[in-house]
């Protein structure tokens, strides 16, 4: 069966790569898509500020489709869901390119750690750029005016896993706090071709917020062996605050940011298949009856080997689809992504739409260690309970419970081996009376 499943992914990744008529064909299909989803267009869309927000940093999520909110097992978390920080294995520090609309691109760097003596805990951060260029003509064909537009921003991520033991792994609960600036270039008047004095600043913004989300993992049709949940479901609310404007004159009330209320699900029911699904649903925070229409997106990962994976996906956003592929391989602690994106809502030119993104990989801060230690630990009191030697036994199990207080085998041995003890008493104290 293993063979058939590489054979599989290999083709998949051979008509991807190796074959250009299949990209057209896929061009053809994006195009009867779009005009089969027309009249589901939302009227709405594009009356929120700060659209950057909106962008993926790019690479894995982008790979899956953007349905990531109930996967993040990686450092895009910071993108799609706050909470799932403290469920990160290591530490990971990471670059992202994404080309979009044009000439636009967005580069962002992040950052995330799990605390040593807390690992329950974990802090990140990030600060994503989206600029394009800007130029102005007047009605001679003359430069007169260039610069960048911009929007940065930039977070500051906690989260906490709540509860967290051997069979139950924990409620994660996570928040980021950001602000984002937009940057306008100044331009000329209409009627006396100058240049404009802070005419970029009027109409430039300033934008404070908070992403909150949650997440869960259990086992549900699990058909392998590991210790990893094979389930994740995640939600999260981004985007929750407000912007202002008018810094050249009177500041006043941005237009509303776009805020965003997500649920997704990832499941892995056989170890080289990993799904997921993400149901998204915009708010305007200013005028909640205005109804936005939502999207779906969906993706999948095969592992082919431990250090290389291939990722696709799909979703239908108002009245386009967009189609995505990827690779993602690992080399000496370094994570590469590669995707390209047939992409109708972000890209003029679909075949230039590609996103990069390069992890570096900082380690779990010994993690694995005292986790295997723990191990050693409960495996010496099972030998010991074998032997009759009780005492011992839980000896060892209560060294492992003053590691990790919730390991549930070692809680549950120690009970076993308190019975046997309080029976053998029973017995012994029985049979002295008898004598007696």
């Amino acid at each position: 069966m293993k063979v058939k499943i590489h054979f599989f992914t290999i083709l998949l990744l051979l008509i991807f790569t190796a074959f250009p008529a299949a990209a057209l064909s896929l061009v053809d299909l994006d195009d009867s898509l779009s005009e089969l989803l027309y009249s589901s267009v939302d009227g709405n869309e594009g009356t929120t500020s700060f659209r950057s927000l909106l962008i993926p940093f790019g690479g894995r999520p982008e790979s899956l489709g953007n349905a990531y909110t109930g996967l993040c097992d990686d450092i895009n978390y910071l993108r799609y869901n706050p909470a799932a920080g403290s469920l990160q294995k290591e530490g990971q520090i990471a670059l992202f390119h994404n080309s979009w609309i044009a000439d636009s691109k967005l580069e962002s760097l992040a950052f995330t750690t799990r605390f040593k003596n807390l690992p329950q805990l974990s802090f990140g951060s990030y600060l994503s750029c989206l600029y394009l260029p800007f130029t102005e003509y007047n009605a001679f064909g003359q430069r007169v005016s260039s610069g960048y537009y911009s929007e940065t921003t930039g977070a500051l991520n906690i989260s906490y896993n709540f509860f967290e033991g051997y069979d139950f792994k924990g409620l994660a609960l996570g928040v980021n706090l950001k602000a984002a600036w937009r940057s306008l270039p100044n331009y000329t008047d209409d009627d006396t071709g100058e240049i404009i004095s802070y005419s970029g600043l009027s109409q430039s913004g300033l934008a404070f917020m908070a992403d909150i989300g949650m997440m869960m993992q259990f086992n549900f049709l699990k058909f392998y062996s590991s210790r990893d949940p094979n389930v994740r479901m995640g939600l999260s609310i981004q985007n929750l605050g407000a912007g202002i404007t008018g810094f050249s004159n009177k500041l006043k009330l941005d237009d509303p940011l776009p805020t965003l209320a997500s649920f997704g699900i990832s499941v892995r029911f056989i170890k080289p298949f990993t799904l997921s699904l993400d149901y998204s649903q915009p708010l305007n925070l200013q005028d909640l009856g205005t109804f936005m229409l939502p999207y779906i997106s969906t993706g999948i990962s095969v592992q082919f080997t431990s250090f290389l994976q291939f990722l696709a996906g799909a979703g239908i956003k108002g009245g386009n689809p967009h189609l995505n592929a990827g690779f993602e391989f690992e080399v000496a602690k370094i994570r590469l992504n590669l995707n390209y994106s047939l992409d109708f809502t972000s890209s003029l030119a679909p075949f230039n739409k590609f996103s990069l993104s390069a992890k570096i990989l900082l380690g779990d801060k010994g993690r694995s260690k005292t986790s295997q230690i723990i191990d050693d630990l409960y495996t010496e009191g099972l030998m010991y309970y074998a032997e009759g030697n009780w005492e011992m036994a839980i000896e060892s199990w209560e060294k492992a419970l003053e590691i990790n207080k919730r390991f549930n085998p070692a809680i549950l041995g120690i009970k076993a081996a308190q019975y046997r003890i309080d029976m053998l008493n029973m017995i012994k104290n029985s049979l002295k009376l008898d004598q007696e």
